[in-house]
């Protein structure tokens, strides 16, 4: 479980995240880290850990965090966006995430809106971005973010999984058939997700690079048009998957016949 953190280094030289660095042998939760230093104060920090015994993901849900089998980090960004961005911050990441692991390993994840990785229909990666909101200078001024919390955690290496999963997880090894180096894919994140956040950030001067995120997210995820969900808010319902709004957020076309939009609920097939 060794983890080479120069290499690490050297290969985010010129990014935000150069510098910032944290590994550890074994955690909680890499986001529970980043937090805890966000509310004492600091608004930069990559925190990366070879096992987590507390992991969770989004809606509370558990993360399974073998030891030296995955990829478990969390990157603290204070960027200047209103509080609206949060659900872009996880779209843009998963973006980021999905360009990582086609560098480091060849594959070509589905990403399932707004923030699980899929290969071969199967999960093998999610993203939860916490936040905090900064009170508004004026009161007719919008608030911003006062910073964001990324977690991502992508199952790399493991060969097997628990039998209570086993049948919807699976790794970057099970799907290439080679390990994957957790240092390879840590930069190859960082590198696209510097990328994505500028290109974030400088989408809160105009709205084209905002809209050309929505339309990138849509084409490299097979879930936002065209697909039979079922979708687990308001009493649950099923529908067909009808794009993305303006905001980010899952436009379905639900059986009942009327259009609505996923606000925070989980998508799975139908």
């Amino acid at each position: 479980m060794t983890f080479d953190l120069s290499a690490v280094e050297s290969g985010i030289a010129g990014t935000e995240f150069a510098g910032r660095v944290m590994h550890f042998p074994s955690v909680g939760s890499t986001n529970t880290l980043a937090l805890d230093a966000a509310q004492a104060g600091a608004r930069s920090g990559v925190w990366v850990a070879d096992e987590q015994t507390a992991g969770r993901g989004r809606g509370g849900h558990g993360w399974h965090s073998a030891a030296g089998d995955g990829l478990y980090a969390s990157m603290l960004i204070a960027p200047a966006l209103p509080m609206t961005s949060a659900l872009l911050i996880s779209l843009a990441t998963g973006l980021a995430a999905k360009r990582a692991i086609a560098e480091a390993a060849g594959l070509d994840a589905d990403i399932r809106w707004p923030n699980d990785l899929l290969l071969n229909k199967k999960k093998c990666g999610g993203i939860l971005v916490e936040t905090a909101v900064a009170p508004p200078t004026r009161p007719e001024a919008e608030a911003l973010l006062r910073y964001a919390v990324i977690g991502v955690g992508i199952n790399l290496n493991h060969e097997r999984f628990p039998d209570e999963i086993a049948s919807v997880a699976t790794s970057l090894r099970i799907e290439a058939g080679r390990t994957v180096s957790r240092e390879a894919i840590l930069v190859a994140l960082l590198r696209a997700l510097h990328d994505e956040l500028r290109l974030l950030n400088d989408a809160n001067v105009g709205k084209d690079n905002i809209r050309e995120l929505l339309k990138r997210f849509t084409e490299a995820s097979s879930w936002v048009r065209g697909k039979h969900v079922r979708v687990d808010e308001h009493g649950g319902y099923t529908g067909l998957t009808a794009g993305l709004d303006a905001s980010g957020f899952l436009l379905v076309d639900s059986d009942d016949g009327t259009r609505r939009t996923v606000l925070s609920g989980g998508v799975r097939d139908r």
